[in-house]
């Protein structure tokens, strides 16, 4: 008796086996770097000119729209069910990236990642820093609460300009990129949460955390229960989100606890299949509607351009999103580099990070919901500092991409990191080995 070809068969025919190829095609096309960039972008600029068209009334009520139970405190409006509830997605995956690093990936050795580590933190404080004094010189301070906004670095839209324009460069210099990224996310995770929570109700983030803690227990089960899972998840969500802390916090320690090695005799570790399943929702889904209902800045009323991009904040954030990161980040490796005995990975060189500190500067996702976390809803500091991390991340990404054009044309050296020995490339951005390990 012949055997049924599997489902992922492509010589599989029917319609089952259509729709199969199809989802898979789809995954692949999603999950791709370039793809999670350009539906960001897309999403920002249709809410842009929505909100700034004769029609941005329509978006106005669409982002204020209240749904959701009262009973429960979850009626939301639209635009904070994107920030509070599908970003959590986001940072879901975000945990599942922090678990793998630092169990099998780049953070597992500190010593291997101690430059673009350290890397982070300067390409965090020296933006802040900026940020304070670019504010007292201009207006006194009056918007200083703001000062977490330049410090954040968009994983997706950094990685999807370095995997167009960064062709033919060593794949380590991505990997520097993600581990920067990486660590730029979790100090913003913690700054979110001591800085821009008002009040804490501690029996109910008690409550939130017991969840976390029976949901890292199903994670560890023989099989996990999805059926289990999903409803615990939602109340640590809840939970969360009561207890006066973003909720988008729930989503990075639910990612944290799920295993990140081989349980149970299964091929592949529940972090990976989890990621796997999700990144797709999270960059095809979740992050684009985020950006949609955030980016939507209307300009055309009140001040107007002239009036928004006027503020004082707008320029303390350029300032810090572009020239801080640049110099925080390429100053921090230069000095560590040179008075240190640490070094950058093989086939790096310090000249290999003007485009990757550029590209730090693209803030976009964590630092818009620092600004809507920072000022209130509908002031003119808000809009001010929206309007300001979509052009400085514009800008970085522009002036990555003609960097990292100058960097591939430059003839490179037999020990580019400078250690006194040779440095062994292996994989290089773009090509099929580098493919087939990200």
């Amino acid at each position: 008796m012949a055997t049924a070809p599997a489902p992922d068969d492509t010589a599989a025919t029917g319609p089952i086996a259509a729709v199969q190829r199809a989802r898979k095609r789809t995954r692949s096309w999603v999950t791709r770097e370039t793809t999670g960039g350009a539906l960001l972008i897309g999403a920002a600029l249709i809410a842009l000119v929505w909100a700034n068209s004769p029609w941005r009334d329509a978006y106005t009520a669409l982002s204020q729209t209240v749904i959701g139970p009262h009973v429960l405190h979850l009626d939301l409006t639209v635009a904070a069910w994107a920030s509070d509830g599908l970003l959590a997605l986001f940072f879901f995956v975000v945990g599942l990236e922090l678990k793998h690093e630092f169990v099998a990936g780049s953070l597992r050795s500190p010593r291997e990642a101690a430059v673009p580590m350290l890397a982070a933190v300067g390409g965090m404080a020296l933006p802040a820093a900026l940020y304070v004094v670019t504010l007292l010189l201009l207006d006194g301070g009056e918007s200083l609460h703001g000062w977490a906004i330049p410090t954040a670095t968009d994983i997706a839209f950094a990685v999807a300009v370095l995997a167009v324009f960064g062709k033919g460069l060593p794949a380590s210099i991505r990997t520097f990129l993600l581990t920067l990224a990486v660590v730029d996310d979790l100090l913003a995770i913690i700054v979110i949460a001591i800085f821009y929570t008002e009040e804490i109700q501690w029996p109910v983030l008690g409550g939130a955390l017991l969840a976390v803690a029976v949901f890292a227990w199903l994670a560890r089960r023989p099989r996990m229960p999805w059926w289990l899972m999903l409803p615990v998840a939602a109340g640590a969500w809840g939970l969360m989100h009561a207890s006066g802390i973003h909720a988008t916090i729930a989503g990075v320690l639910l990612g944290f606890v799920v295993p990140a090695v081989v349980m149970n005799g299964e091929e592949r570790t529940r972090v990976h299949r989890l990621e796997r399943e999700l990144r797709p929702v999270s960059s095809g889904l979740a992050l684009p509607v985020f950006a949609f209902f955030a980016a939507g800045v209307t300009l055309v009323d009140g001040e107007g351009v002239g009036g928004v991009l006027g503020q004082p904040v707008v320029m303390a954030i350029a300032v810090a999103l572009i020239v801080g990161k640049l110099f925080g980040v390429l100053g921090t490796t230069w000095l560590l580099t040179r008075l240190t005995p640490l070094r950058l990975a093989p086939g790096i060189g310090v000249r290999d990070l003007l485009p990757i500190a550029f590209l730090a500067g693209i803030g976009f996702t964590v630092s818009l919901l620092i600004a809507e976390l920072s000022f209130e809803h509908g002031s003119e500091h808000t809009a001010g500092a929206k309007v300001a991390i979509l052009a400085a991340s514009v800008i970085a990404a522009l002036l990555g991409a003609l960097t990292l054009r100058w960097d591939v044309r430059q003839a490179r050296l037999a020990d580019m990191n400078r250690d006194n020995v040779p440095d062994e490339v292996g994989a290089l951005i773009g090509d099929e080995r580098d493919r087939e390990e990200h």
